[in-house]
């Protein structure tokens, strides 16, 4: 049997999962600046977006994102045209029918999972630093930046990392809905519509392979955030 497809849908997951990751931690930083935001506007506008996107299921998100966007005039053509994206997309070979609908679905959707995690770090930073950056004149938005953030992301770090982890599992649902051709749970779907029942590569053997592609992404990343929490309990 050969490994060639679940080493290609490995990389195509891996790269789907970096790409939505950091989209997902900018724009969590961001949803959880407006939620903490001294004005009342920018706070409902934040508690709106993590109030939908945690009570939406993410097959939803997926099914809007793949069909939904098309369906509004943004094909794949045209949608996110952002020349750095762009370029990076191209020399990885990852600018594959809807990858970036993938990408953009489980950016928005994980985003609002960071930003609660993110807002409980903020939660935890004393009070008397904040107050003290606004005794030394500093704006809102500097304070964040400067003070608050740094060391939230400190107390943060753990449950976003286990919301990272969440969302390698579900990237699972852009192969399992044909959002993304390649990756690792199309390459299953791929795999079995070639393969007939008396060849060798039966329904458990390529469940066990996809399975092990997603054990490679997650263990290790379990692995660094019990150390992590280990040293802040020594720590404490």
């Amino acid at each position: 049997m050969s490994i060639a497809p679940f080493w290609n849908g490995f990389l195509v997951t891996l790269q789907l999962c970096l790409l939505s990751a950091t989209g997902a931690l900018i724009l969590g930083a961001l949803v959880a600046a407006l939620r903490v935001s001294p004005l009342p506007p920018l706070r409902s506008v934040g508690t709106a977006y993590v109030t939908v996107f945690r009570n939406v299921p993410l097959t939803v998100v997926m099914f809007f994102a793949a069909f939904g966007l098309p369906e509004l005039g943004m094909t794949e053509a045209n949608f996110l045209k952002i020349p750095g994206l762009s370029s990076l997309m191209k020399p990885l070979g990852i600018d594959l029918p809807y990858f970036r609908f993938a990408v953009i679905a489980l950016i928005v959707y994980t985003a609002a999972f960071v930003c609660e995690a993110l807002r409980s770090g903020i939660n935890a930073v004393p009070p008397g630093q904040a107050e003290a950056a606004r005794s030394l004149g500093l704006t809102f938005t500097q304070n964040l930046r400067h003070v608050v953030f740094p060391q939230a992301w400190k107390y943060a770090i753990v449950p976003i990392g286990s919301v990272i982890i969440a969302m390698l599992k579900n990237s699972a649902l852009a192969g399992a809905i044909g959002g993304v051709h390649g990756d690792l749970f199309q390459t299953a779907d791929t795999l079995l519509s070639a393969t007939e029942a008396s060849q060798a590569m039966s329904l458990t053997t390529i469940l066990i392979g996809i399975s092990a592609g997603y054990l490679v992404m997650t263990i290790p990343l379990g692995l660094l955030l019990d150390r992590v929490e280990a040293r802040r309990a020594i720590a404490k």
